[in-house]
């Protein structure tokens, strides 16, 4: 019995909204980096106060959010192309929302602690 009841196509949809949206945010982190001169805006200073601006730390979230999705469904993906059963599909499937999981929350405790919340 499949752990998720969303059909491939149902997920391969999900992967292209995360590529796009995933592409469109981080364009806007760039477009935040072409605010100032790139040099400039590296300085520690600079970066540290980025954190402080609740857009950008909005943005740095999304970013990983959609990143982290988008790239372990693409390895799932990968990894259900090497074999073909039931067994293997639910515990890649498990194993790959858990490590997704565990990287969105490490980051997001991360951008907390940058932003002092």
């Amino acid at each position: 019995m499949p752990l998720l009841k969303l059909r491939e196509s149902q997920i391969m949809k999900i992967q292209y909204l995360t590529g796009i949206c995933a592409v469109f945010f981080v364009a806007i982190h760039i477009l935040f980096r072409l605010i100032m001169p790139f040099g400039q805006s590296l300085e520690f200073h600079n970066v540290v106060a980025n954190y402080h601006n609740i857009y950008y730390v909005i943005l740095l979230e999304l970013i990983l959010v959609f990143i982290s999705i988008h790239g372990f469904n693409g390895l799932r993906v990968i990894l259900l192309e090497l074999k073909q059963n039931q067994w293997w599909e639910s515990t890649i499937t498990i194993l790959v929302l858990a490590a997704m999981i565990g990287v969105i929350i490490y980051g997001t405790r991360t951008i907390i602690i940058g932003s002092q919340l």
